[in-house]
């Protein structure tokens, strides 16, 4: 009887031994998979490390891509459905529309840029001289405040206003001059983004899909992280980039019929300080029209003035809503705070990064948390 249940043991193991083998299954497969996991974040790694080179143009062409797949599925309609030619012809109208006017604006603000630098080096040109004249065609009210208000050492005011400009000046002449230097990788950064942005166009969705499934979170929640990032980018875009460009080139051409020098490198500084809420460009205009009262061009003045207050102001004011439509929800602070502090990170690049981070932080929050029913955010039932 016992040989009978021994043998019957070693068919039948107790329930015991199953449990072990069970919790040995699983061990191996948390092994394994912890295993995948730290071999997935490895190769992540070092995929980012190669392309770490070359991310600026890859996060351009990403944008483009975004900002463009309307005019590629127009494209996709006319060309019915050949997905090549559709890419192509969407990238070579954003060459010809955006590529080519960018370098060609790029080249003048280098060249003006360049030009007031070396004036000042050669003492051509001199700031100091010109902020006495602005303080000598003030009223002698103000002059006299000025002098009362700790601004009376107009000379220890005057040295820092020519080091500002000369600095300024100096810090664009530079940098166009390292780009210069290095045109080889300039060249080669713009050809790769080229390259990404026209993949980027055909495949957009199948890769926006794959993105999404391989987000570790639930369908519903990637869907929205993803739809969420994509309307960021625009609204930023056109509510920054394109609005700040539109305000710069009115601020450009101001300058240019008021006779005034460098007009296309002030329009950039325009464009640049319109991200700044409140003030924005006038913190460009608004010196150079007090400048041009102050030596006597009193029409040249006026104008800007009238100018940067019925036109370039109102730009922001009406093309920031046809543009960006419906609100992303950010507040303006944080918007200022993100774009700020994504320039000082990124770069260019930070105008659009800093805010689409502060943008995907709150999103986040938010989805972990939405609101409950009757709670901003949504509208309350009509009882």
């Amino acid at each position: 009887m016992g040989r009978h249940l021994d043998k019957a043991a070693v068919f039948f193991p107790p329930v015991g031994y199953g449990v072990i083998y069970m919790h040995k299954g699983r061990d191996r497969d948390r092994i394994e998979r912890g295993g995948f996991l730290l071999f997935l974040a490895a190769i992540t790694a070092a995929t980012l490390y190669i392309a770490w080179p070359f991310l600026p143009p890859l996060f351009w062409a990403l944008l483009a891509a975004i900002m463009f797949q309307p005019l590629n599925r127009r494209m996709l309609l006319i060309l019915r459905g050949r997905k090549n030619y559709a890419a192509l012809a969407s990238l070579l109208i954003i060459t010809v529309a955006v590529l080519v006017p960018a370098m060609v604006i790029g080249t003048m603000v280098v060249d003006q840029a360049t030009g007031i630098y070396l004036a000042l080096q050669d003492q051509q040109f001199d700031a100091g001289t010109i902020f006495d004249r602005v303080r000598d065609g003030l009223p002698a009210r103000m002059q006299i405040l000025l002098d009362n208000s700790g601004y009376g050492e107009f000379e220890m005011l005057r040295d820092k206003v020519t080091e500002i400009a000369r600095d300024s000046v100096g810090l664009i002449a530079t940098r166009a001059l390292a780009i210069g230097g290095g045109a080889l990788g300039f060249v080669l950064s713009f050809g790769v983004g080229l390259y990404v942005t026209y993949f980027l166009l055909r495949d957009g969705r199948a890769i926006g899909h794959a993105v999404r499934r391989a987000m570790p979170m639930p369908p519903e929640v990637s869907r929205q992280v993803v739809d969420r990032f994509v309307a960021i980018i625009r609204a930023t875009i056109k509510g920054s980039v394109v609005v700040g460009l539109v305000q710069g080139a009115l601020g450009a051409i101001t300058f240019s019929i008021a006779g005034l020098p460098a007009a296309v490198l002030f329009g950039l500084l325009m464009a640049i300080f319109s991200l700044l809420p409140a003030l924005g460009p006038a913190i460009v205009w608004l010196p150079a029209a007090i400048y041009l009262l102050a030596i006597g061009d009193i029409w040249q003045g006026v104008m800007v003035i009238v100018s940067g207050v019925a036109v370039i102001g109102m730009a922001d004011n009406v093309l920031r809503p046809i543009l960006v439509g419906r609100d992303t929800g950010i507040p303006d602070w944080i918007i200022l705070v993100s774009t700020l502090g994504g320039i000082a990170a990124f770069g260019i690049s930070g105008i659009v990064a800093g805010p689409v981070v502060a943008g995907l932080f709150l999103s986040g929050w938010a989805i972990m948390h939405p609101p409950m029913e009757g709670e901003a955010g949504e509208p309350a039932p009509v009882t």
